[in-house]
Protein backbone atom coordinates (compact mmCIF):
# COMPACT_ATOMS: atom_id res chain seq x y z
CA UNK A 1 0.00 0.00 0.00
CA UNK A 2 1.08 3.94 -0.87
CA UNK A 3 0.80 6.48 2.00
CA UNK A 4 1.25 9.49 2.20
CA UNK A 5 2.86 11.22 5.42
CA UNK A 6 2.94 15.03 6.42
CA UNK A 7 4.74 16.02 9.28
CA UNK A 8 5.47 19.59 11.09
CA UNK A 9 7.50 21.00 14.07
CA UNK A 10 7.52 24.50 15.57
CA UNK A 11 8.76 26.34 18.40
CA UNK A 12 7.36 29.30 20.14
CA UNK A 13 10.42 31.39 20.78
CA UNK A 14 12.96 29.39 18.63
CA UNK A 15 14.38 27.85 21.34
CA UNK A 16 11.02 27.86 23.53
CA UNK A 17 8.38 25.42 24.03
CA UNK A 18 8.21 23.18 20.96
CA UNK A 19 5.84 20.57 19.35
CA UNK A 20 5.69 18.77 15.99
CA UNK A 21 2.77 16.72 14.51
CA UNK A 22 2.50 14.03 12.13
CA UNK A 23 -0.91 12.26 10.23
CA UNK A 24 -1.02 9.29 7.54
CA UNK A 25 -2.97 8.99 4.90
CA UNK A 26 -4.32 5.57 3.19
CA UNK A 27 -3.92 5.45 -1.03
CA UNK A 28 -7.74 6.34 -0.38
CA UNK A 29 -6.92 9.73 1.30
CA UNK A 30 -8.25 8.23 4.79
CA UNK A 31 -6.52 9.18 7.44
CA UNK A 32 -5.21 6.40 9.01
CA UNK A 33 -3.43 7.69 12.29
CA UNK A 34 -2.43 11.44 13.97
CA UNK A 35 -0.10 12.21 16.22
CA UNK A 36 0.65 15.76 18.22
CA UNK A 37 4.31 15.82 20.81
CA UNK A 38 5.18 18.09 23.50
CA UNK A 39 8.77 18.05 23.28
CA UNK A 40 9.94 20.86 25.99
CA UNK A 41 12.56 23.72 25.12
CA UNK A 42 14.07 23.28 21.73
CA UNK A 43 14.15 24.87 18.14
CA UNK A 44 11.70 24.44 15.16
CA UNK A 45 14.51 22.62 13.63
CA UNK A 46 14.24 20.40 15.96
CA UNK A 47 10.94 19.88 16.48
CA UNK A 48 10.84 19.52 12.66
CA UNK A 49 13.08 16.35 12.66
CA UNK A 50 10.84 15.20 15.86
CA UNK A 51 7.82 14.61 13.66
CA UNK A 52 9.84 13.19 10.88
CA UNK A 53 11.15 10.42 13.47
CA UNK A 54 7.81 9.90 15.39
CA UNK A 55 6.35 9.67 11.88
CA UNK A 56 9.17 7.20 10.32
CA UNK A 57 8.83 4.99 13.48
CA UNK A 58 5.33 4.81 13.19
CA UNK A 59 5.60 3.73 9.69
CA UNK A 60 7.98 1.27 10.77
CA UNK A 61 5.99 -0.24 13.40
CA UNK A 62 3.21 -0.70 11.27
CA UNK A 63 4.38 -1.47 7.87
CA UNK A 64 3.73 -5.31 7.93
CA UNK A 65 0.29 -5.27 9.52
CA UNK A 66 -0.43 -1.96 7.13
CA UNK A 67 1.13 -3.46 4.34
CA UNK A 68 3.06 -0.38 3.49
CA UNK A 69 5.43 -0.50 1.13
CA UNK A 70 5.62 3.17 -0.47
CA UNK A 71 6.11 6.69 1.43
CA UNK A 72 5.58 9.89 0.50
CA UNK A 73 6.38 12.45 3.36
CA UNK A 74 5.59 15.83 2.68
CA UNK A 75 6.89 18.23 5.03
CA UNK A 76 7.05 22.40 5.07
CA UNK A 77 10.48 22.70 6.17
CA UNK A 78 12.37 22.65 2.88
CA UNK A 79 15.58 22.44 5.35
CA UNK A 80 14.72 18.98 6.47
CA UNK A 81 13.47 18.14 2.23
CA UNK A 82 16.81 18.62 1.08
CA UNK A 83 18.76 17.20 4.06
CA UNK A 84 17.32 13.95 3.68
CA UNK A 85 17.48 14.02 0.12
CA UNK A 86 21.28 14.41 0.26
CA UNK A 87 21.21 17.74 -1.57
CA UNK A 88 22.23 19.82 1.88
CA UNK A 89 24.78 18.78 4.50
CA UNK A 90 23.45 19.27 8.01
CA UNK A 91 25.48 21.22 9.71
CA UNK A 92 23.89 21.67 12.90
CA UNK A 93 25.40 19.75 15.77
CA UNK A 94 21.99 19.27 17.99
CA UNK A 95 20.47 17.94 14.16
CA UNK A 96 22.96 15.44 13.44
CA UNK A 97 21.91 12.80 15.65
CA UNK A 98 17.99 13.25 15.09
CA UNK A 99 19.35 13.13 11.06
CA UNK A 100 20.59 10.03 11.61
CA UNK A 101 18.13 8.45 13.28
CA UNK A 102 15.64 9.37 10.36
CA UNK A 103 17.63 8.34 7.65
CA UNK A 104 18.43 5.18 9.21
CA UNK A 105 14.35 4.36 9.32
CA UNK A 106 14.03 5.84 5.86
CA UNK A 107 16.14 3.14 4.76
CA UNK A 108 14.04 0.21 5.70
CA UNK A 109 11.18 1.58 3.44
CA UNK A 110 10.93 -0.09 0.18
CA UNK A 111 10.35 2.94 -1.49
CA UNK A 112 10.56 6.77 0.02
CA UNK A 113 9.94 10.04 -1.72
CA UNK A 114 10.10 12.95 0.60
CA UNK A 115 8.26 16.01 -0.87
CA UNK A 116 8.17 20.02 0.27
CA UNK A 117 5.07 21.29 0.78
CA UNK A 118 4.11 24.73 1.20
CA UNK A 119 2.55 25.72 4.57
CA UNK A 120 -0.96 25.95 3.51
CA UNK A 121 -0.45 22.32 1.82
CA UNK A 122 0.58 20.76 5.45
CA UNK A 123 -2.71 22.59 7.61
CA UNK A 124 -3.26 18.53 9.53
CA UNK A 125 0.35 18.40 10.75
CA UNK A 126 0.77 22.41 11.67
CA UNK A 127 -2.36 22.00 13.99
CA UNK A 128 -1.02 18.93 15.66
CA UNK A 129 2.26 20.54 16.35
CA UNK A 130 0.35 23.42 17.60
CA UNK A 131 -2.10 21.34 19.94
CA UNK A 132 0.95 20.07 21.37
CA UNK A 133 2.34 23.22 21.97
CA UNK A 134 -0.97 24.59 23.23
CA UNK A 135 -1.84 21.58 25.71
CA UNK A 136 1.93 20.80 26.74
CA UNK A 137 1.00 17.12 26.12
CA UNK A 138 1.06 14.22 23.74
CA UNK A 139 -2.02 13.57 21.97
CA UNK A 140 -2.35 10.53 20.38
CA UNK A 141 -5.80 9.96 17.58
CA UNK A 142 -6.90 7.34 15.66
Amino acid sequence: MKIKAYSDGGSRGNPGDSGSGFVIYGGDGRTIYEQANYWGLGTNNEAEYKGLLTGLRWIEGNMKEEKIDEVEFFLDSELIVKQMKGQYKVKADNLRGLFTGCQELARKIEKIKFKHVKREGNTRADELANMAMDKKENVLLF
